[in-house]
């Protein structure tokens, strides 16, 4: 069902995100609180780091991460980190208030966040972290979500992301239905209409998550750490990932806790 919108009571800043937002499917935009995005890395850096009187930088430790770590312990050092973040109380909350605004603008003021944070951790070289052409909502998820992408360091060229911009979402669809069994074609034949995402720290990417998207095997001799995490709206349909099981509620307003108790007298 497509609805015909004859309104739109949002300020000139919404209306900018949203346009973006519809017309591209993705929309970079700076981190709303650089303090709370410090604390987060700091956090992921004293995670990995024993040595508290390192005189490297944050981003110099986390980049140059594949020098003291093989690819083949990378996902066990990955899995350590992730259940830090995610024993983290605040944590969740701080990612966040990162995007505030941007989600407000794009989703909605009442939402439910996923559960956990996703860390991703990509050195050089390294063929085991690969995430394939794909779009979320093929594995499940509902096309009402939006993901909340952060680096922890610059991505960019090949240390980043590829994504296809919501005007060549026919196309794909003309030759999805040709060979949609085929990875390798698919991605051959999309390759020029991919978008490749620079993404500085300090920034942070809200997408589409109906939108293919991938990597492929970092080039850049630095490592690549992103955090994601999905946001829906409360209300909004969901797929496979349920309410409870996989989100919880966030910032749900007086008005609806009150009409999710309300009893008509009998």
């Amino acid at each position: 069902m497509v609805y015909t919108v004859t309104a739109m009571f949002i300020t000139k800043t919404e209306k900018i995100i949203a346009d973006k937002f519809i017309k591209d499917g993705y929309i970079i935009l700076k981190v709303e609180d650089s303090k709370r995005l410090r604390k987060l890395q700091n956090f992921i850096v004293k995670s990995i780091s024993k040595n508290t009187k390192n005189k490297k930088s944050n981003l110099d430790i986390l980049n140059s991460y594949y020098m003291n770590k093989r690819n083949k312990d990378l996902n066990q050092s990955r899995l350590r980190i992730y259940n830090n973040i995610n024993n983290n109380q605040n944590f969740r909350k701080d990612f966040y208030f990162l995007a505030k605004h941007g989600l407000d603008a794009i989703v909605g003021n009442e939402l439910v966040m996923q559960n956990k944070i996703n860390l991703s951790i990509q050195n050089p070289n390294d063929h085991s972290s690969l995430l394939n052409m794909h779009a979320d909502t093929w594995s499940g998820d509902s096309p009402y979500e939006v993901v909340v992408w952060l680096p922890m360091v610059d991505a960019y060229k090949s240390k980043s992301m590829y994504i296809l911009p919501a005007k060549y979402l026919k196309k794909f669809q003309k030759i999805f239905l040709k060979n949609q069994s085929n990875q390798k074609y698919l991605y051959s034949k999309l390759k020029k209409y991919f978008h490749w995402l620079e993404i500085k720290f300090g920034e942070v990417l809200i997408f589409n998550q109906t939108l293919p998207h991938g990597n492929i095997v970092n080039k850049v001799n630095e490592t690549r750490w992103s955090l994601n995490c999905r946001f829906k709206s409360i209300f909004s349909p969901y797929e496979d990932k349920k309410l409870g099981e996989f989100f919880e509620p966030i910032t749900i307003k007086p008005a609806t806790k009150i009409g999710l108790k309300y009893k008509l007298p009998s």
